[in-house]
């Protein structure tokens, strides 16, 4: 059953280009600019992009209150809609693939396609001891620490061993300034999340994009969302969990493929 929208959406968005809708859901302790900056002028070439920040994030204050998946999935989708979108795709990253997933279930009538990319449908076990450490790393004063940890489980292993000890001080230091006030909210929600049942329940054409270095949501996360979603289409872009730095122009490219055939097919059945 279809839930209904919240009149306003609380989240500054990012809106850009022309075309068919694409309503973009970044990342646990990313934003809009963080997750997608790279990719943003190339996806708004052929899209009406709207990237809402979470709460906590970018341009968005932070929550009163824990992060509830109903209500985020919601007002990212009333964002889109309150830009003039009535139907749109969504891309997700991360956490912003299990955003993106419910907002499908919620509201099937507005959603046409799913592009998700090293996302998950529950955190394993490992996983579960990751965020554990994630949390630790946050709420502790060693702000040092948290952001070599972060630089560490972040990027792909060839990544890193590929820098000079002063790239990887710039990346470390980067870390370090671009924690959003939200990040323990987000992390905990990353950490409760659970779509396991929404998954066969998805009707759109879905692309899952498997990072596949990636160490904070390993291709056994991405494999479990594909295989359970009807008709799914899995692609491997080798990457850690940044492709946005790592890998931006093959990660545009492979979304950009996608939704171009999505809307040919649409606007073939619309004649």
């Amino acid at each position: 059953m279809t839930s209904t929208s919240p009149l306003a959406s609380p989240l500054a968005r990012i809106v850009l280009g022309t075309g068919p809708g694409l309503l973009l859901a970044h990342g646990g302790t990313g934003s809009i600019d963080g997750n997608y900056g790279p990719i943003l002028d190339g996806l708004a070439e052929r899209h009406r992009v709207v990237g809402p920040d979470y709460p906590g994030s970018g341009r968005t204050p932070r929550a009163s209150g824990p992060l509830d998946l109903d209500t985020l999935a919601d007002q990212l989708v009333a964002a889109a809609v309150e830009q003039g979108l009535d139907t749109f795709a969504i891309a997700g990253y991360s956490l912003g693939g299990p955003v993106a997933l419910r907002a499908a279930t919620r509201h099937p009538e507005r959603v046409t396609a799913l592009v998700l990319t090293a996302t998950f449908a529950h955190p394993s076990a490992r996983m579960r001891l990751l965020v554990e450490d994630w949390l630790r790393h946050l709420r502790s004063d060693d702000q040092e620490a948290a952001a070599r940890w972060a630089a560490l489980i972040g990027a792909g292993a060839p990544y890193l061993d590929r820098m000079t000890p002063e790239q990887l001080d710039v990346v470390i230091k980067g870390a370090r300034a671009s924690v959003p006030p939200g990040a323990i909210d987000q992390v905990e929600l990353v950490g409760r999340v659970d779509v396991r049942e929404d998954l066969g329940r998805i009707r759109v054409p879905t692309l899952v994009i498997s990072t596949t270095l990636d160490t904070m949501a390993t291709p056994y996360h991405h494999r479990q969302v594909a295989e359970a979603i009807p008709g799914a289409r899995f692609v491997e872009l080798e990457s850690g969990h940044l492709p946005f730095v790592e890998a931006p122009a093959e990660w545009l490219g492979l979304i950009r493929t996608f939704l171009d055939a999505q809307y040919a097919q649409y606007t073939l059945d619309a004649q």
